[in-house]
Parts: structure tokens; C-alpha cells; sequence
């Protein structure tokens, strides 16, 4: 299937960037650099100006009693919601009009491409792309298991432009269905909605999809991706490329190979440190999905805990006034300044974090 996306690729953009495709042996990054600068660059434009604008009018007593960085922080998460609704919708679509992806073998699934399945890849690099750039420049707010995060998503989805298992870039990406409830559970508790009827339908729908798209269909997804690696780690793909002289006219290959394989050449095949690249960004997303998971369920918990309620309501009340230590004037009572939170904190302890 042809990439569907509306803009046509930007010539002097390909050019610029076809030396560093051409060095990393990344064929398809000139075919879908546009999708990726534009899809960061719009991002960037929903966080700096159209986050900070709604918020303003639609919730003008919270936003503005914000502090900067907590804006911030409420202007990512807009980004992440219309990110990650706009991203399952067009890979479910994908998913399912998609023929060739649909029928491809294994040998597909490691080395094939088909334009749609790419853009994909390259809207979701775009926004890993905006979301390394946020959180490397901010790690103090979002913290290093986010930074993590953002490095080995954007790891994985620029290695696919070799292309590397283009076919699993829609897959993976489905982990993005818990996405629109997970922020939708933030902005509740922000809206001074804690606790509420609303937000305990959310959440149980929130743990249900985070469970079922990211710790089930996500761990099988791995299995899969891994099994396929692991063949064609010892093995070089059949194609016409590939074939001897002497077995070319004898070898049936299928017919939609002229297409999904035609980046692959006599020298294509599985390196083993490009399979441990992405295993290893593998297995570091998948762990953080079963680290979220259970901090997520004690978030959760805590909403509807009645004495842990309290808590957290007397948390936001006062969570943008300043706190001084050593007696107040006029008062023989001592405050204590609380801990201060380090790297490894980011977000707020009972909060899941934005993904």
C-alpha cells in the first residue's frame, strides 16, 4: 500500500538528509523525513501555542494557578492525548486496509516495507522526536524513567527505516490505547475531580487497556518480533537480489515481493548488533510497562482510598505555595521543607506518568 499521507515527500528535505540516510543505511528516512519533522514540528505547536490558549479559556482558574512548570507538564499531556488518539486511529486503519502487510511472511516482517505501515513509523518517530527533545530538556520535571522512555521508542521506530521490522511498527504502537485514559485520569485529578464517579469509570478502563494492549499484547508482540529476529538472525532474506543465477528461474517467490522487498539487497540480513539494539530498547520498554502498571494501580487505588483521599486533596491544595522551613513569625510551630524529589522521581509519586 502506498503512504497515504497528504503531503508529498519535500525534495530539498530528502536531499538534506539523504547523506546521514545513506550512512546509517537507513533507505527510507528521505521517503518519510517530512512526516517526521512535520508531526514534531506539530507537536511542538499544540504544546507552546494551542495547549497554552485552550487551556486558558476553557479552564482559566486552573491553568493559571499553575505554576510554569506544572503548565508544562499540563501542556504535554494535551500533546500526548491528540497524539495518542490520532495514532491508534490511523494504525488501526492501517492495520486493516493494508493488504500487504496483512499477507507478509516472515521474511516480510523483518525486511519488508509498505508505504502506509512506514508512515506510521514516521509519525510516531516525529512525535518521539518532539518527546526526547521535551524531556531531555526538562528531565528535572519528567524525570530519567520518561527520558529512557523517549530514547528507546525513538531508538526503535528510526531503526524501522532501514527498513527494519516495518510490519511491527502498527503492532507496537497500539500500546499507545491506554494513552487517551491515562491523561484523561490526569486532568480529572487536576480539575479537582479526585475521587470522582467519572474518573473510577476511567480508571478502570485505564488498568483494563493498559493491561490487555500493553502487558498482554505487548509481551506476545515482543515474542513475536523476537522469534522472527531470531530466524533471521542466521538466515539472508530469498529474494531475486539474492538468488544465484542458476536458481532464479527456478525459485517462485510471491508476487507483492516486487514491492514490500525491494530495499533489500545481497547484503541485507540481521547484524547482531542491530538485533540487540532493538531487543534491548525492547525489553527496556517493556519492563518500564510493568513498572508503570503496578505504580498506575496505586495511583488509582489512592483516589478512592477515603484517608489517602484526604491526603491527596490536602497535597494539591497546597502544592504551588512555597514552603520555608524553621518557625513562621507570629507562630511557635516548625514546618519542615519535604524531601526534595531527585531525577529518578519525575512526576509526583501518585501520578502514572505521561506516556
Amino acid at each position: 500500500m502506498r503512504d497515504p499521507f497528504p503531503i508529498p515527500p519535500i525534495p530539498a528535505l530528502s536531499k538534506a538528509v539523504q547523506p546521514w540516510a545513506d550512512y546509517f543505511e537507513l533507505p527510507t528516512l528521505p521517503l518519510h523525513i517530512h512526516e517526521v519533522v512535520l508531526m514534531a514540528a506539530f507537536y511542538h505547536v499544540i504544546a507552546s501555542v494551542v495547549s497554552p490558549v485552550l487551556s486558558s479559556r476553557l479552564f482559566p482558574t486552573h491553568y493559571a494557578a499553575l505554576s510554569r512548570s506544572r503548565k508544562l507538564n499540563w501542556d504535554v499531556h494535551v500533546v500526548s492525548l491528540v497524539q495518542s488518539t490520532t495514532i491508534n486511529t490511523l494504525a488501526l486503519w492501517v492495520m486493516f486496509v493494508d493488504d500487504e502487510r496483512k499477507n507478509m511472511d516472515w521474511q516480510e516482517r523483518i525486511w519488508g516495507y509498505t508505504g502506509a505501515a512506514a508512515m506510521i513509523q514516521a509519525l510516531a518517530a516525529g512525535y518521539f522526536l518532539w518527546d526526547f527533545i521535551m524531556t531531555a530538556s526538562h528531565v528535572h520535571i519528567f524525570g530519567l524513567g520518561m527520558l529512557a522512555h523517549a530514547i528507546s521508542a525513538l531508538l526503535v521506530y528510526f531503526i524501522g527505516f532501514r527498513p527494519f521490522v516495518n510490519y511491527y511498527s502498527c503492532n507496537f504502537i497500539l500500546w499507545e490505547l491506554s494513552s487517551p485514559f491515562l491523561n484523561i485520569h490526569w486532568f480529572f485529578d487536576k480539575l479537582g475531580m479526585t475521587g470522582s464517579r467519572a474518573q473510577l469509570y476511567n480508571g478502570l478502563i485505564l488498568i483494563f487497556t493498559f493491561f490487555s494492549c500493553r502487558l498482554v499484547w505487548g509481551t506476545y508482540q515482543s515474542f513475536l518480533v523476537a522469534r522472527d529476529l531470531w530466524t533471521g538472525l542466521y538466515s539472508v532474506p530469498t529474494v531475486l537480489a539474492t538468488l544465484a543465477p542458476e536458481h532464479a528461474l527456478s525459485t517462485t517467490l510471491p508476487s507483492q515481493y516486487a514491492h514490500t522487498m525491494q530495499y533489500v539487497s545481497e547484503t541485507t540480513g540481521v547484524p547482531l548488533w542491530l538485533a540487540a539494539v532493538y531487543t534491548g530498547s525492547n525489553i527496556t520498554l517493556n519492563s518500564l510497562n510493568f513498572y508503570w502498571f503496578f505504580k498506575m494501580i496505586d495511583a488509582v487505588r489512592k483516589r478512592f482510598d477515603p484517608k489517602e483521599k484526604e491526603a491527596h486533596a490536602a497535597e494539591n491544595a497546597t502544592e504551588d505555595k512555597a514552603v520555608t522551613t524553621g518557625a513562621q513569625p507570629g507562630s511557635t510551630e516548625l514546618r519542615i521543607r519535604p524531601r526534595r524529589r531527585t531525577l529518578l522521581d519525575g512526576e509526583e509519586e501518585d501520578e502514572p506518568p505521561p506516556i
